[in-house]
């Protein structure tokens, strides 16, 4: 029968010590993180516009609804299920939650399970010449007793970066849906200018058949004749043009959309109207929408994540203890393998603290610190741009519309006097260039209005992208 040695005076000393290394593990090296002061972000916005019809947080969750448009509504819910991009950023969800549970794991105790079966043979000159097998089986078990918090801010600057990540995905989200709808408000703008150019074309022509048989009745010049057919051809020519453009959206509309181009939905091939919404003030805005943006809470994290790094890098100034052993079963035979005799165990206590090292820790510290200075700042010039965003989209909204305004009253003008110039071209009082010049100015004033018109929705819709809108999942 094996004689064993009475272990418990060991066991004592090492309770004592992991009770005392338990009292002290509660203590964490490094600052206490605090989130930044939320800015004033409502101060920050245009104030001429009144409160009235405030957005709201729902309506910012889901903007595209409001347009009504279930073309629109389908296009972009497609991006936000088949883009991928955003398959590629769910990814890297995935692989920062692992690092996570990575970082958590060397909180616990790690053990291991081992067995082996030695065949030797010992030398006749070094002792008793003696061979055999030797078998042996048994558990490893370690433990990093976490006295400053090394691992635990570890883990802690880990789930910070992986809400970070959360919020790269959220802003993925938002610009895909931003980017979507802005495609297919193009391509309608596209079309309209397209109908535009049509609708002009098909009164040139009337013109020139018109010029054509009046020159061949000598009323009119061969000069005007001319005239009128180079305005035609010059329309002509805008058209190639825009039939390029609009396949260009179209086929960035399918990559958006997570399908091959040429294989979008048959309810794309005809022209829409414009998506439009009523015209509304948006200075009713909360600073919360702002601060909700992805891309602002993605900065916070970071930070965070940076703080929780000065304090692991501070606790390697400290000691570390390990508690490590095994207990298994070990013997030259395999006949009493399993038997009582045959039990070992160990417990080994050991401490580490850095003595010398050339202030490797030191310069440490100051890097993590100087990372931390270089989120904050990110975090605020963040924010910055994001107000800097909004205002932009806020102006650019509200001036469309009293540009669109001034629009419509000249193609008003230009239509009345392209009436009174042909009216008066045939009754001989003016020639043709008045004419020309009226038809110019009806093909350019329709045109830029209805770039005009899209671009109001385009600058509402970067309104919404700018309040970090449309990042949340699709109900």
């Amino acid at each position: 029968m094996k004689n064993f040695h009475n272990p418990r005076p060991l066991l004592t000393s090492a309770l004592l010590a992991l009770c005392s290394v338990l009292i002290l593990a509660g203590c964490t090296t490094g600052p206490n993180y605090t989130p930044p002061a939320p800015p004033a972000i409502t101060a920050a916005l245009p104030g001429h516009l009144s409160d009235a019809d405030a957005l709201t947080l729902a309506e910012t969750a889901a903007w595209w609804d409001a347009f009504e448009d279930p073309v629109l509504t389908a296009l972009i819910h497609s991006a936000l299920s088949s883009n991928r991009t955003l398959r590629a950023a769910h990814a890297v969800i995935a692989e920062s939650r692992a690092r996570l549970a990575s970082s958590r794991a060397a909180l616990y105790p790690r053990l291991d399970a081992s067995g082996a079966a030695t065949r030797f043979s010992n030398s006749d000159n070094s002792g008793p010449g003696a061979d055999g097998t030797l078998y042996r089986a048994g558990f490893d078990a370690s433990w990093e007793l976490d006295l400053f918090g090394r691992n635990r801010l570890a883990a802690t600057a880990a789930a910070a970066t992986l809400e970070a990540d959360h919020a790269t995905l959220e802003n993925t989200w938002a610009t895909l849906a931003a980017e979507t709808a802005l495609a297919y408000v193009q391509l309608q703008t596209t079309r309209a200018q397209l109908d535009v150019a049509a609708t002009n074309l098909l009164l040139q022509a009337q013109t020139l058949d018109l010029i054509t048989s009046r020159h061949a009745s000598g009323i009119a010049s061969g000069l005007a004749t001319e005239q009128a057919r180079y305005i035609l051809e010059q329309t002509r020519s805008s058209i190639p043009r825009l039939l390029a453009q609009e396949e260009a959206l179209l086929n960035a509309l399918a990559v958006l959309a997570g399908v091959l181009p040429g294989e979008l939905p048959a309810e794309l091939a005809a022209a829409r109207p414009i998506p439009e919404i009523p015209p509304r003030q948006l200075a009713g805005i909360p600073a919360e929408l702002l601060r909700r943006r992805p891309d602002i809470r993605r900065a916070e994290r970071l930070l965070a994540a940076q703080t929780a790094r000065i304090g692991q890098a501070e606790a390697d100034l400290y000691p570390t203890l390990v508690l490590s052993g095994s207990v298994g079963l070990e013997s030259l035979s395999g006949g009493n393998f399993i038997n009582s005799s045959s039990v070992f165990w160990n417990l080994v206590p050991q401490i580490r603290w850095p003595i010398f090292n050339a202030g490797a820790v030191r310069a440490n510290i100051k890097i993590q610190n100087a990372r931390q200075e270089q989120a904050l700042a990110m975090y605020e010039q963040t924010v910055l741009e994001a107000v800097a965003e909004l205002r932009t989209a806020l102006a650019a909204y509200g001036r469309e519309y009293a540009r669109r305004d001034a629009l419509l009253a000249a193609q008003s003008a230009a239509r009345e006097a392209h009436r009174l110039a042909y009216d008066q071209y045939l009754n001989g009082l003016i020639d043709f260039n008045n004419v020309l010049d009226a038809q110019r100015a009806l093909l350019s004033f329709g045109d830029t209005l209805a770039a005009s018109d899209g671009l109001i929705t385009q600058n509402l819709i970067r309104v919404y992208k700018a309040l970090g809108g449309g990042w949340e999942p699709l109900r």
